[in-house]
């Protein structure tokens, strides 16, 4: 284990506030891809002639459903999908009281299914689902069951994932529970993302400590701010940090 391990691995056992803000790169370990990498989701041709961020839009979605969903569950869903020693390993800190939470800009469910209890999810979760006319709740299991336009079994509505489209607004109340936690925090991890994606790559500026821990393959524009950069994959250093062998 070189230095810069060794540190993180002495900052964790001194820290008893521990946040962890995440990005795609937490979960393209457990075989579910990333968005804007060279083989990430939106970099990849698609059949129907618009980009994939105009078929992931509020307006889209209203206007040409049958071809949203087609992308949606084409492109999207990842059932099938375990969680990796990142996931292992933040569930592992939270269970021996080191870790407050888990802020996630992903939406694969995969840090509840590790063991994770307090998971707040920026841009939502495919695993809840609700109908737009009567809001009645489905989970996954019953859109994967339905080809096409997935239809509400009790009115006939429009059943949608329960995530952030394009054109849509963060919730108000997970977004201030985040802020909360980033600014009380003892230290912050940040794995998983290149800190792009906007207003949730924001949210780290609240971080008032002398702990921000980087943890991504490629550079992030906030090297310069943080107090340890670490360039690998997250499993791999929180997994042997953290004592997750498989």
């Amino acid at each position: 284990m070189d230095e810069k391990w060794q540190k993180l691995k002495q900052w964790i056992e001194q820290s008893n506030r521990i946040v962890f803000f995440g990005g795609a790169g937490v979960s393209t370990e457990s075989g579910i891809p990333d968005f804007r990498s060279e083989n990430g989701i939106f970099m990849t041709m698609n059949e129907y002639g618009f980009s994939p961020e105009r078929i992931l839009s509020h307006s889209f979605f209203l206007s040409n459903p049958e071809i949203f969903f087609q992308y949606y569950k084409k492109n999207l869903l990842y059932p099938d999908a375990k969680p990796n020693k990142a996931h292992k390993a933040l569930a592992k800190l939270e269970k021996e009281g080191k870790l407050r939470c888990v802020i996630t800009q992903n939406i694969d469910d995969l840090h509840q299914r590790a063991g994770s209890k307090k998971v707040l999810e920026l841009h939502g979760t495919l695993y809840q689902n609700y109908c737009t006319k009567c809001h009645k709740k489905f989970d996954l299991e019953y859109v994967t069951n339905q080809e096409g336009i997935t239809k509400c079994d009790a009115c006939g509505g429009i059943v949608r994932p329960d995530v952030v489209l394009y054109e849509e607004g963060l919730d108000d109340n997970t977004i201030m529970e985040a802020v909360d936690e980033i600014a009380k925090a003892d230290m912050l991890i940040v794995g998983g993302t290149s800190l792009n994606v906007y207003p949730a790559a924001g949210l780290i500026r609240y971080y008032n400590g002398n702990k921000l821990v980087l943890i991504n393959k490629s550079a992030t524009q906030y090297d310069k701010s943080a107090d340890l950069i670490i360039s690998d994959a997250i499993g791999n250093v929180l997994g042997t940090i953290i004592g997750i062998s498989e």
